[in-house]
This record gives structure tokens, C-alpha cells and sequence, in this order.
């Protein structure tokens, strides 16, 4: 029997507690406690869901790190994509503890620091992979991995109970485009020295066999540019996967074409990996959109954000005729370099739709490859790893479900497997692993600049709004005697068109005044039971006529 490294000599446990990101993809962070530490691994938000009415960005409940502030010695962040660093510029207003990660994962940070003036008070370390970083009872250990944006980094987390992996986001790439392959013999030596726990990436441990390298696109790239010498060649594609631009612009270098960059976080983000090194740009390659008129069409290619189907991305701007630049005809080849997430299909294909209707050729087959590993790469993480216990994580159930069945096929037993969701707390150390009880998570929801005040009451009344309208009852009372001086008035918004419904309108308006004097006439000058009345017989006769049930807002003035 192997030895389990760093054995616990004291009898205390090592905490896993995720704060997100188990029921969805998105919004990754989890909390490792050993006694007095606390070691927070990414912090990540999600986009909003079609119920969220008017929701800009959804951020995790940090309400546990907040109480036990003073046991967070720092963020660990494993890559730069939003779903793990989106809502740290929120966090750090509520905790500010230091931040540590990689090179370009930190220069993605900062971009958002300072967009949220928040540089000058946030401590922030930049780690190499190899390196190890010392936070209380724990040592971090970052190892280099690739994924769909650079500088990408697996952890291992070293704490007196014992070593737990965390793979990040990850896929084995032997062919990278831009740095070094995975580090699998890092992976094997930790495994050959005991791991206690294994929590690697599920999202697609649905799809069997390997993820092909981001070196293959080179090619799929060159074949396009070579079939399509005489239009312009616009691709969309997210605006973190460095790795795909860069190959996109290796081919526009070899077809001699110019490139512009077009969306504000696609510019940030080359900026960000140029000035690093990440990313090499050919000279007089790169051209700023307003000098594009000076090329004929088919000597250029833009990149772009939008390949999402977002509204306001610049390919949906282009698609629609309001963007200011740039505007699409038959001499385009639109090239959709991602698949869509789910949730997304619909926006994506209107996308595609309202682009095809403009002329232009759209191609959205076999120009992307995943950033995930598939089963082949997870099992061989699992084979060199060697865990004693596999935690599932990143992905919605079904995906964790699919990688713990690969877990039990390769021999780990079912009662070491744990499927967890946020807000759990995971005890363990080498004897024994359970669930012991729970923390509070959820969603807290960013509209503008609100951070948690719209809530789910708000989010109802939204809803309510949308579906059935709403309709105002505006009245006047006398202060001294009581008596109706005016009113009532009838407003309707969504409810039904005024003009085409006198008659529904002025029925209501009658009824009301009979209510109004019935409860005048019985002495009943509490105003809330008032309202409550004109909302009753409201609703009551709009519910007869029309089967709709509108938001009734009674107001009542005092003259």
C-alpha cells in the first residue's frame, strides 16, 4: 500500500466546500479550510438565465468567506476565463485578500481591477508554474495544463490532512500552439507519492475518446483563407482563446491579408497577451478598423467577439445593421469559430440567420476545438493521479454523473466517489471523507450598478410585468373629511391597448367607484384596506373578462 504523503498527525480535517459552479457551468469557486485557513480557488460569475429579467451577471453567495474573514489568506485563481474571475472585482469590495495566478491570468485580472478602481488596494503575486506559495496551513503548488486561454494551471493543494488535485480547466494538448504541453509527469509524481483527493474537470466527460490539439485549426484556417481569395473573411470567436487568434492571424500573415480586432473585450485581452508575449503579431499586420477602407475587401480579415449570439457582441451589431464600421454584404465569409454553450443555440442561429439573409457565406462546421478534456484524457489523469478520493467538479449534474461512473470504471471505489453541490461541506483526511453538513450559498444578482438588491420578490414582479402587464388606479382623498375628491383614473402599460378598449376601461373605472364608496360610506379610512379592495374587484372582474391577471397598483393621494 502506497504511502499517503504528508500524513495528519492531529486528527483534524481538511474542509472542501464549493460555493459554486457544481449545478451549472459557471461560477466557479471553492473554499479548502484546515483549521485556521481558508484558500478560496477561483471566483468565478454566470450569465444570467432567461427568467432573470434585466440581470446583467449572477455572482456567488461569499456570505461563509465574509464571517470567516479572517481565516482567508488569498484567492487562487487557475485561468483567466470569466467563469473563474468574472466576480472577483465584486468579491474583493466585500473581502480584500490577496490574489495569486499566472502571468496572463493576471493580466486579465488587472485589466478588471482597474476598470473597478480597485488596483491600488488589491495585493496581487504572480506565480510561475512550479512555483509554490505558502498560505497558513497550506501550500499551493501551480501546474501547468492547457485549455482554451493561455497560461492555464492545475493546483495542487498541499494541506496537513493530505495532497487534494485540482485539475482547473484542462485537456491534454501535446501540440499547443503557444507555451508547453501539459506537465503529465508533475501529475505522476504526485501520484506516485499519494494523492488524497482528485477534483478534475467534467464538462465533457459525456464525449468518449480524446479533444483534438488547437494545433489542428492551423490547417482547417489555411484551407479556408486558400478557398475564399476573393471575399472578406470575418471570424468569430471568444475573445479569451488567444491561442485561436493567434493561428487565425499566422494565416492571414501567410494569405497576406490585414487584420482588424473588433470588440471591446477582444481588444483588452490581445493588448493584455501581446505586452506579455503570449501572442506574436507579425509587423504591419495589425490595422485599427478605421483604416480598413483603405484595403480592398479581400486583402482583410477581422476578428471579432459575438460568436455567442450575444446582443450587444459586434458580430450581433453587424448582423443587425447597427454597427457603425462595419456592415455585412455578399462579399463576407462569416466563419464561427466555437460551438454554442447551451442556452445559447437560439440567439446563435438568429445570428446566423439574419447574416445569411445579407448575402454573405456562413461557416460554422469543424472550425473549433473544445478546451475540455474528453474520457480518454480524464482517465488518464485519474491513472497517473491515483486518487483515494474523486470529487467531480466543473459542470452541470449530468457531466459530473458521467465522470464518476469513470471514477468506479477505474477502480475507485463507489463510496470514495462524491458528487457534491454548492454550499456542501466535504470532511476528509486518509481514513474517512463525508459530507458534514452545509453552508449558505446561491446567487447574488448584478443589475448596473446594483450588486444583491434586486431579489427574487423584484425578479417576480418582473415576470408578473412582462407576462400580464399592469394596471395603476390613481385617486384623491380629502384629508379632513375622507370624502373622493377625484379619481379613480385608470392606467394600463401591457396590458390591454386603451384605445381599442373603452369599454373594458370604463366598466373597471364604474366598479371601482362603487367599491370606493362602499368603503367610504362604511367608515373604513385605512388606506390599506382600501387598496386591498380596489385590488380584489380589479381583479377579480379584469380576471372574468379577459383571463389575464396584470399587476394592480393602487395609489391613493391626499389632498
Amino acid at each position: 500500500m502506497r504511502k499517503q504523503n504528508q500524513l495528519n498527525m492531529n486528527g483534524s480535517k481538511l474542509k472542501i466546500i464549493p460555493l459554486g459552479g457544481l449545478e451549472q457551468i459557471g461560477m466557479n469557486i471553492t473554499a479548502f479550510e484546515y483549521e485556521d485557513s481558508i484558500v478560496v480557488v477561483d471566483c468565478g460569475l454566470s450569465f444570467p438565465a432567461d427568467d432573470m429579467l434585466g440581470i446583467d451577471l449572477v455572482i456567488p453567495d461569499i456570505t461563509y468567506l465574509t464571517e470567516n474573514s479572517d481565516k482567508v489568506k488569498g484567492f487562487v485563481i487557475t485561468h483567466g476565463h470569466e467563469d473563474h474571475i468574472g466576480a472577483l472585482p465584486y468579491v474583493l469590495k466585500q473581502l480584500n485578500v490577496p490574489i495569486y495566478a499566472t502571468r496572463l491570468t493576471m493580466g486579465i485580472i488587472e485589466n478588471k481591477l482597474k476598470e473597478h478602481n480597485l488596483t491600488g488596494q488589491t495585493k496581487r503575486k504572480v506565480v510561475k508554474f512550479g512555483q509554490s506559495i505558502n498560505l497558513g496551513q497550506f501550500r499551493i503548488e501551480f501546474i501547468k495544463t492547457n485549455h482554451s486561454i493561455v497560461d492555464a494551471a492545475a493546483l495542487a493543494i498541499y494541506s496537513p490532512a493530505g495532497v487534494v488535485i485540482h485539475t482547473g480547466d484542462f485537456k491534454v494538448d501535446y501540440t499547443p500552439v503557444y507555451g508547453d504541453a501539459i506537465d503529465l509527469q508533475r501529475f505522476a509524481e504526485l501520484g506516485h507519492k499519494g494523492v488524497l483527493a482528485l477534483m478534475c474537470d467534467s464538462t465533457n466527460a459525456e464525449r468518449p475518446g480524446f479533444t483534438q490539439s488547437e494545433r489542428t485549426l492551423g490547417k482547417t484556417f489555411d484551407t479556408i483563407f486558400s478557398e475564399h481569395k476573393t471575399t472578406r473573411i470575418i471570424i468569430a470567436t471568444f475573445a479569451s482563446n488567444v491561442d485561436r487568434v493567434q493561428q487565425i492571424i499566422n494565416s492571414a500573415y501567410k494569405f497576406d491579408r490585414k487584420v482588424v480586432v473588433e470588440g471591446r473585450s477582444m481588444v483588452s485581452i490581445i493588448d493584455t497577451a501581446a505586452n506579455l508575449g503570449c501572442l506574436k503579431i507579425p509587423e504591419n499586420t495589425l490595422i485599427p478598423i478605421e483604416q480598413l477602407k483603405n484595403y480592398p475587401e479581400e486583402k482583410t480579415v477581422i476578428i471579432t467577439t459575438g460568436s455567442q449570439g450575444e446582443s450587444m457582441a459586434a458580430l450581433s451589431r453587424m448582423a443587425s445593421d447597427i454597427h457603425k464600421k462595419i456592415s455585412i454584404g455578399p462579399n463576407d465569409t462569416i466563419i464561427f469559430s466555437s460551438n454554442p454553450i447551451p442556452g445559447n443555440e437560439k440567439a446563435v442561429t438568429k445570428v446566423i440567420n439574419e447574416l445569411s439573409r445579407k448575402g454573405a457565406e456562413v461557416i460554422f462546421q469543424d472550425a473549433h476545438v473544445s478546451g475540455h478534456a474528453c474520457q480518454e484524457e480524464i482517465k488518464l489523469i485519474y491513472t497517473l493521479v491515483r486518487p483515494k478520493y474523486a470529487i467531480p467538479v466543473h459542470g452541470e449534474y449530468k457531466h459530473l454523473k458521467a465522470q464518476a461512473k469513470l471514477a468506479t470504471e477505474l477502480g475507485i471505489p463507489k463510496e470514495n466517489v462524491f458528487i457534491l453541490s454548492s454550499g456542501d461541506v466535504l470532511e476528509l483526511n486518509v481514513e474517512e471523507a463525508k459530507v458534514a453538513g452545509k453552508v449558505p450559498v446561491g446567487d447574488i444578482l448584478v443589475d448596473g450598478l446594483g450588486v444583491g438588491d434586486v431579489g427574487n420578490v423584484v425578479l417576480r414582479d418582473r415576470q408578473h410585468l412582462a407576462e400580464d402587464g399592469i394596471m395603476i388606479v390613481v385617486l384623491a382623498l380629502d384629508r379632513a373629511s375622507g370624502y373622493l375628491v377625484s379619481g379613480p383614473e385608470l392606467v394600463s402599460r401591457g396590458f390591454v391597448y386603451v384605445r381599442e378598449s373603452d369599454e373594458l376601461m370604463e366598466e373597471a373605472r364604474e366598479l371601482l367607484e362603487s367599491v370606493i364608496e362602499n368603503c367610504l360610506s362604511r367608515g373604513i379610512t385605512d388606506w390599506g384596506k382600501i387598496k386591498s379592495s380596489i385590488k380584489d374587484a380589479l381583479g377579480e372582474y379584469v380576471w372574468k373578462k379577459t383571463k389575464r391577471r396584470p399587476m394592480i397598483l393602487p395609489i391613493i393621494l391626499e389632498v
